[in-house]
């Protein structure tokens, strides 16, 4: 007989001492009721706040269908599709339901392999797109474990300027490349801003040599970056793009998958796209009601994220830590890069204790606060911030 209390969730690394009951606004709230500033929104997923009351409230009252079968109707499928397509730029017109952004971008790949018949890819190195076996192979996917794979994938290393465009240059011009698959501002790299003269040059290049451009915007989509989508930072039109996260508030599991009316064709017809649990009624109505109220006030959201990321770019480059980190901001994707990993951990570990999330990866420490967070809350947490300098 298997002992009791023998089985545990699996994890790559020890879980923080935090054990989360409730969320509201921009707070999560522990084991003994002790409030801490959220600055790290699950990592972009709660870009709206906790527990949002019109999301809550359509959950709630939801009268629809326990399931829908795939090959059925469902007509509020059709209303999040025609949803997505007017928030996100206007050529991508088709849209693929999936359970999450892995899958998201799985179905980005493949819909890349489909519609241009390569099967190679191009990412940026040591880059996260979700964790998948394809998604993996074309981001930090260990290469001992996934060697087959990986042959099928070039890197870029960052800087993005002008030495990486003419490394892509150089991979296109061969024409095997199906797709470039990035997040055009890279949080999972630490906010990694590229220039403008990169990206241009590179959407050029892929429309000349027939490759295709993945945003890969399950990050920094519904306005993270200050923005609704990345993209728009460089008048880009990508051929896919992948969304998931904050699409839902948090509250149920959702991605999609958003192409051109060419590449949905392809897709739609030589394609395998399937999903069980792809858009359940109940993730349906939550993104309805977090993306509804955002197309009708998207100009007043993004106002208040643009005034909230000068405060804590400002707050932030007045902090006296021991030592000065590199500050990059866009929108409310905030990286903070120190000298040591020691440093940042050192920073996030007095912060937890004193009451305010933050993350760290390497020597970057990360704060993605809700998008909603008010003036007031952020000054109490940046002010406990300074404190733990």
């Amino acid at each position: 007989m298997r002992p009791r209390g023998s089985a545990r969730v699996g994890r790559q690394t020890d879980a923080d001492d935090l054990a989360v009951v409730r969320s509201i606004d921009s707070y999560l709230i522990g084991a003994r009721g002790r409030r801490f500033i959220d600055f790290t929104s699950g990592w972009c997923v709660g870009n709206f706040g906790w527990e949002d009351r019109g999301i809550r409230a359509a959950i709630k009252t939801f009268k629809g269908p326990t399931y829908i079968y795939p090959d059925y109707r469902y007509k509020a499928w059709d209303e999040l599709a025609a949803l997505l397509s007017d928030l996100t730029p206007v050529n991508l017109t088709r849209c693929f339901r999936a359970t999450g952004g892995s899958e998201a971008v799985d179905l980005a790949l493949q819909a890349a392999m489909v519609h241009t018949g390569r099967s190679k890819f191009i990412s940026l190195e040591n880059s996260y797109d979700g964790n998948t076996i394809g998604a993996l192979s074309v981001g930090s996917g260990d290469r001992d474990t996934l060697p087959n794979l990986m042959r099928n994938c070039y890197r870029i290393k960052p800087p993005l300027a002008r030495r990486a465009a003419d490394h892509v240059e150089t991979m296109l011009k061969r024409r095997e490349v199906a797709a470039l698959i990035m997040e055009p501002i890279s949080i999972n790299l630490g906010v990694l801003i590229g220039e403008e003269e990169f990206f241009e040059r590179v959407a050029n290049l892929c429309r000349r040599y027939g490759t295709l451009f993945i945003a890969d915007e399950v990050a920094t989509g519904f306005g993270r970056t200050g923005k609704l989508f990345a993209v728009e930072h460089y008048n880009l039109r990508p051929d896919i793009m992948c969304l998931a996260k904050a699409i839902t508030g948090g509250f149920n599991p959702m991605g999609a998958m958003l192409t051109t009316a060419a590449v949905g064709r392809s897709m739609e017809k030589k394609g395998s796209f399937y999903s069980t649990y792809g858009w359940h009624p109940l993730s349906v109505a939550a993104a309805l009601a977090a993306l509804r109220p955002l197309r009708r006030g998207r100009k007043d959201f993004l106002k208040h994220v643009n005034a909230l990321s000068k405060l804590f770019a400002h707050r932030l480059a007045s902090i006296p830590f021991r030592t000065t980190p590199e500050i990059r901001v866009r929108g409310l994707a905030i990286a903070l890069e120190f000298r040591s990993e020691q440093e940042a951990l050192r920073i996030v570990e007095r912060a937890i204790r004193a009451g305010v999330l933050l993350t760290a990866e390497g020597s970057i420490v990360l704060l993605l606060p809700p998008l909603t967070m008010s003036e007031k809350v952020a000054e109490k947490g940046l002010s406990i911030l300074r404190a733990c300098a």
